[in-house]
């Protein structure tokens, strides 16, 4: 059985206050439908900017409840699938992203996405790989708004949300309370212009509860690597976590000690930025599978 969200079931902000717009088992199969980031507001190139509601940017589909999940737990998200609209927006402005300082004015870029490709202009074509910009779970202290990543999850922006990977995220309140959106059907790490290509579509997952689990949130895992993410506010503090939460995992869930763990993410592993635009950077640190399996950790 697959479980529909509509789209018409949005949230601003991550919030132990929401409330689930549906209640489902671990192992449950949900399809999310989701707006764009600027919940479809801009039509085309000639939309105004000074017309959009900014109150209304990235809205998450949700929440969902898992039954049984506590704090403490942590939610597997299995992306199986993402598909996405026939057109694609992207946007430029005076003081958002790497350029901000020297755009004079708003601009708006409307992509076509034909045969799998997006038409930019230029006559450049460039591939989808469709990923998910916000996911999370609810905080346990106060809201968090949707644009803003952090421990929970959030606004990451990490191009490996993506279908074929899983998402592991922490349960801090009960019922997890998980809610998606902002999809790009491509976007390259860094995220410098301040958008991907902001696009609607639809998410298919499955979400499988682990109890009490020690693990550092949140992860990622690949056929072949997992990641360790961290938020915060410099690019410099996002990398110290994410590099930190990996030695986290390696020396708590592995026989090594802090120094080999250290030494051997410093030869194998990879440290890795994801966005530098939102209110808090996001960074990943990657390690591979099998060197982790040789280790007994398993995911």
């Amino acid at each position: 059985m697959m479980h529909r969200v509509s789209r018409e079931q949005l949230v601003y902000a991550m919030s132990r206050h929401n409330k689930p717009v549906l209640e489902v088992d671990s192992g449950a199969r949900l399809l999310f439908e989701t707006c764009d980031c600027f919940q479809d507001q801009i039509e085309g190139e000639a939309s105004r900017f000074d017309g959009v509601d900014w109150s209304r940017v990235n809205p998450a589909t949700g929440p969902v409840s898992v039954r049984g999940a506590e704090p403490g737990d942590v939610l597997a998200v299995e992306i199986e699938h993402i598909s996405v609209g026939p057109r694609a927006v992207m946007v430029t402005a005076p003081g958002l992203g790497i350029w901000g300082h020297r755009i004079e004015q708003p601009s708006i870029r409307s992509v076509p996405i034909i045969d799998g490709q997006a038409l930019m202009p230029g006559g450049v074509t460039v591939p989808l790989r469709p990923m998910i910009g916000v996911i999370g779970t609810a905080p346990a202290g106060d809201p968090v708004p949707c644009g803003v990543p952090d421990a929970h999850g959030g606004n990451m922006d990490c191009k490996l949300i993506c279908a074929g990977h899983t998402l592991y995220l922490p349960v801090q309140v009960s019922g997890a309370l998980l809610a998606l959106g902002d999809l790009h059907a491509a976007m390259g790490d860094g995220e410098v212009s301040v958008c991907g290509l902001e696009i609607a579509g639809e998410v298919q997952l499955r979400l499988h509860l682990i109890k009490q689990c020690p693990w550092p949130m949140p992860m990622i895992a690949t056929p072949e690597h997992v990641y360790t993410l961290g938020s915060a506010v410099t690019l410099d503090d996002a990398a110290l976590l994410a590099s930190r939460q990996m030695l986290a995992l390696l020396n708590g869930q592995t026989r090594l000690g802090e120094v080999d763990a250290l030494n051997l993410m410093s030869i194998a592993g990879n440290l890795q930025v994801c966005q530098i635009v939102d209110p808090q950077k996001t960074c990943r640190f990657e390690m591979p599978r099998a060197m982790l399996a040789q280790l007994g950790l398993t995911l």
